[in-house]
């Protein structure tokens, strides 16, 4: 399989994904529909950060278990590690050199009605609310 590379768009975040991307997904959470997210699932191991790394920004929520890595600088979501598969990363297909996404088909996931574990949680995040 051939690699893809990526990037945020200055530039300044420039990974690599060996992994074939047989399919993309949407989530219909509050924070993936806020960003649009469109997004590729690949093992761990299958992403490697070229350039950038400390310009990695992190935000995680609720039950801290998925880690959404943003650019520093242009603010662009670039990947996140998996909170229903913690060993796998969602990578922002938009980001990838080179790669048509309407030549792998889509599957809609359900990330609304996850758990909030959050002690504060928004009205507007959806979910049931966990010990309330």
């Amino acid at each position: 399989m051939k690699p893809i590379d990526g990037s945020c768009h200055c530039g300044a975040v420039r990974f690599r994904l060996t992994a074939e991307i047989a399919e993309l997904t949407t989530c219909d959470c509050s924070l993936c529909v806020k960003k649009n997210a469109l997004m590729a699932k690949v093992p761990e191991a299958a992403l490697e950060i070229l350039a950038g790394a400390d310009n990695l920004g992190l935000y995680a929520w609720n039950t801290h278990r998925a880690k959404h890595h943003f650019c520093r600088t242009c603010g662009i979501y670039v990947f996140h590690r998996k909170r229903a598969a913690p060993d796998h990363y969602g990578v922002n297909v938009f980001c990838l050199d080179g790669f048509d996404p309407s030549t792998v088909p889509v599957r809609a996931t359900e990330g609304a009605n996850m758990t909030l574990a959050d002690p504060h949680p928004r009205p507007e995040w959806p979910g049931p609310r966990e010990g309330g």
